[in-house]
């Protein structure tokens, strides 16, 4: 039974989270907590709230109290994974992900989380598997354009990177700023055609 009151608080915290009244946000959550410690969206969302903050221990808690609850929460597990990237502890967030996509392998939110560790590991290869997967479905999804074009950089195929960039760019001017302050393309900043693209 969902109760009305919790509701309005929870929707309270949620709008103060939104609005990035951070502390204020977490406030609410601990008025739903204090009555039922239980309450999952309260602990994901308090949780979300602290790691925000930067205070992982305590989001840490938040998560692993709400999977004591529901072990297969899948909003929990993907902020875990987030949490665990945020750390880098690259290996545990990786073990999540790879948990979730047992079951399903065509979440793209949780194969973003990969190609992206995958890439921090120095996996450009099965980085770009996981960047194929998602452009299946969504082949003008610019960040993940992105991010293969930075493991092609990586590989030093500088050709199919640079047209991996030009299809992200033709996506957002923002891929152009990103290019120019990305660690990847330092090594083409004399490349012509890195040049041309980014100007």
């Amino acid at each position: 039974m969902t109760d009305p009151k919790i509701n309005s608080i929870l929707d309270e915290g949620n709008r103060l989270f939104l609005q990035g009244k951070l502390q204020d946000a977490i406030i609410y959550y601990d008025k739903i907590l204090n009555e039922n410690p239980q309450h999952v969206s309260s602990l994901n969302n308090k949780g979300y709230a602290l790691s925000k903050l930067k205070d992982f221990d305590n989001a840490m808690k938040c998560y692993d109290d709400a999977l004591k609850i529901f072990p297969d929460d899948l909003a929990v597990l993907v902020n875990k994974i987030s949490l665990f990237r945020k750390k880098g502890n690259f290996t545990e967030a990786l073990s999540i992900c790879n948990e979730i996509l047992n079951t399903n392998p065509k979440y793209n939110t949780v194969l973003y989380h990969k190609e992206r560790i995958l890439f921090s590991m120095g996996n450009f290869d099965e980085s770009i598997l996981c960047c194929n997967e998602i452009l299946d479905d969504y082949p003008d999804n610019g960040d993940v354009l992105f991010d293969k074009s930075c493991s092609f950089v990586m590989l030093s195929k500088n050709n199919e990177a640079l047209n991996l960039l030009e299809r992200a760019i033709s996506h957002g001017i923002q891929y152009k700023i990103k290019a120019k302050k990305s660690k990847s393309f330092e090594k083409l900043l004399d490349d012509s055609r890195f040049q041309n693209l980014i100007l």
